[in-house]
């Protein structure tokens, strides 16, 4: 998805975000997960008026425990619907409810790969093991090394395609 707007409230924001799901599908008080922020569809727009998009407001804990607050028109977003009774389970289950945020680091080009090194803060290192499971930015992968509060991930050429992982840069939050 893409940000197409943002509008300031009252210790909050509203995003509109365009997609090409198929928002039939979807009704107002829906859940979305947005880079892996679980958040409330309060509209959305099929393409049979002005095109594919919802909008979601986030408040001040989300806000704070997560990049959403930098988002502007044109920031993509990975999206995903929230998962069915039944369907199937591919990486780990991710709930939406986001415990932090971490910092990218390093990141090294590993043939068609690439490692990103992720500095977590401090209160959730306890958390993070090697080849331990972590999503970030909604994204399920693997931990492969932890080393004081930087841990890496690899992540894959599809992953990178797929997703908004392929323009994460250093400083990324």
């Amino acid at each position: 998805g893409c940000v197409e707007g943002a509008q300031s409230l009252n210790k909050g924001v509203r995003l509109n975000i365009s997609t090409h799901y198929d928002l039939d599908s979807l009704r107002v008080g829906a859940s979305i997960a947005c880079s892996g922020i679980c958040l409330t569809i309060v509209e959305l727009e099929s393409a049979k008026t002005v095109g594919n998009w919802f909008a979601v407001e986030a408040w001040e804990e989300t806000l704070r425990l997560t990049n959403l607050a930098q988002w502007t028109k044109g920031t993509f977003v990975n999206l995903e619907r929230s998962l069915k009774f039944g369907d199937e389970v591919g990486g780990h289950l991710v709930s939406g409810h986001i415990d932090g945020l971490a910092k990218i680091v390093n990141k090294s080009v590993e043939g068609d790969a690439i490692r990103f090194y992720v500095q977590a803060p401090t209160r959730l290192l306890p958390f993070i093991a090697n080849k331990g499971s972590v999503a970030l930015n909604g994204v399920s992968l693997t931990v492969n090394c932890v080393e004081d509060d930087i841990f890496d991930v690899l992540i894959i050429r599809h992953t990178l395609e797929m997703t908004t992982w392929g323009q994460a840069n250093i400083g990324d939050q």
